[in-house]
């Protein structure tokens, strides 16, 4: 079998791997094999990086990463990547900042990924690059002479031709995404954009799921992420000795909690929650002192500037919700934006009796995923859950809200609150269902199986 080269704008390094690895580390844990690589940035940054990757083994699998200058991340990192890609991808215009030479640092930074990776590359590797910091990145690699299969997942919603013109190298970045043989998305909807886009900015031809183009053809296709949901739960059950779980419990006091849990971003719609459970609390006298609400958000890109102003936005709505709620025994909202384990997650989730997860937009999101396989059988919590989601597209038995409407997130906030324990058990056993069908071994067999299928002959136009 041919090798697999795992690409990523940042690669888990084995000493500094933990209970807290992210997202991606986690999906993509059964892949990583002996023999197998996985390449991208190191996360440092040097005045002079080295042209050729610095190369760590553990358990058989190769690590391959190099350096970046403090200019280059800037450019492509805080500037196009996050500064104009992420606004423009989560329908955010308003905050989408485009400057040309942020793009030239973008496809810099890209020709130096595919520079180095193709130093030890070997011909019959199998290629698969992840997320919106590397579109550009199977076009040069192609330029260096690899002609493996190479494959991409975008982990972020897509857009429709009329918001993706809005940026100036819309062309450009849908060609990016036609070099590549299989082009992953985590829902239906958002492949079926990327191929209008590419049909209406660059005349492709579509049949189905398969995108022709200057004499090639290319897949893309909708394959949902998904999360080792049996290992999750167990983990969850374990953690009931955990210290902050226990903690954490300890201080309820008989009382319920709600918890949300979303790294610092304006796409996760944080402050249309805080405002939410505020109407929650005006509107339902009776819950006031019987529920906390536990939002944990670790800290993120504070070098953009929306970031910052994020976290000051939601500074001053806590004090407005406590400061009008609390008593001398009850804080109703209590905000943390420290990290946690995600074993000591997986445990707040179990005696968790709300999941909060309202993105205004969101490629997919795992938080709810995880928080429906920790929930326990006899007595489970209730999801609340955005409709712009990706998840929303499996998960039809949580509580579907407009995460921009806040009285809506208040009713199904009071609805799980109020509702029976047989409802509850009857949504989370078909959620349950889904979590554990829709999984991360799925996701990454269903990937490498398009990756390795032979394209279709094409045909005479």
């Amino acid at each position: 079998m041919a090798r697999l080269v795992i690409v990523s704008n940042r690669v888990p390094i084995p000493k500094a791997r933990s209970a807290a690895a992210g997202g991606l580390a986690v999906a993509l844990r059964d892949l990583m094999i002996p023999g197998s690589m996985w390449f991208g940035w190191s996360g440092r940054l040097s005045g002079e990086p080295a042209a050729q990757p610095a190369l760590v083994e553990a358990r058989g699998v190769n690590y391959a990463t190099i350096d970046l200058t403090a200019e280059a991340h800037r450019a492509f990192y805080v500037g196009f990547a996050n500064g104009a890609l992420w606004p423009l991808l989560h329908f955010r215009l308003g905050l989408m900042h485009f400057r040309r030479e942020d793009y030239a640092g973008y496809l810099a930074v890209n020709a130096t990924f595919a520079s180095a990776l193709s130093q030890v590359l070997q011909a019959d590797d199998m290629v698969w690059a992840h997320d919106y910091h590397l579109l550009p990145f199977g076009r040069i690699l192609r330029r260096h002479g690899f002609a493996g299969p190479m494959g991409f997942f975008l982990h972020v919603p897509f857009v429709p031709p009329s918001v993706l013109e809005a940026i100036p190298v819309a062309r450009e970045l849908v060609t990016d995404l036609c070099a590549y043989d299989v082009v992953g998305f985590q829902t239906e909807e958002h492949a079926r954009d990327f191929r209008d886009c590419a049909h209406r900015l660059l005349g492709a031809t579509i049949d189905g799921e398969w995108v022709r183009l200057n004499g090639r053809r290319m897949r893309a296709f909708a394959n949902p992420i998904g999360i080792d949901a049996e290992a999750f739960g167990q983990e969850a059950r374990r953690s009931a000795g955990d210290k902050l779980v226990a903690r954490v419990a300890n201080s309820m006091a008989g009382r319920v909690l709600a918890i949300g849990v979303d790294r610092m971003d304006y796409s996760k719609g944080l402050p249309n929650r805080f405002e939410a459970y505020g109407i929650l609390l005006e509107r339902h006298p009776e819950h006031r002192r019987r529920i906390h609400f536990l939002q944990i958000c670790p800290r993120s890109r504070e070098e953009v500037d929306e970031y910052r102003k994020l976290r000051a936005e939601l500074d001053r709505l806590t004090g407005r919700v406590n400061g009008r709620f609390s008593d001398f025994d009850w804080t109703p909202l209590r905000y943390s934006t420290r990290p946690a384990p995600r074993s000591t997650l997986a445990g707040l989730y179990r005696i968790g009796r709300i999941g909060v997860v309202t993105p205004l937009r969101d490629g997919m999101n795992l938080v709810a995923k995880e928080f429906v396989a920790a929930q326990p059988e006899e007595d489970p919590g209730v999801l609340v859950l955005s409709r712009f989601a990706g998840a929303a597209q499996e998960l039809t038995e949580a509580l579907i809200v407009n995460p921009f409407d806040g009285d809506a997130i208040a009713d199904a906030m009071h609805l799980a609150l109020t509702m029976s324990l047989d409802e509850r058990r009857a949504r989370h056993a078909a959620l349950n269902a889904k979590v554990h069908r829709t999984n991360a071994e799925q996701f990454c067999r269903r990937f490498i199986d398009a990756l390795m299928s032979p394209l279709p002959t094409l045909q005479a136009a």
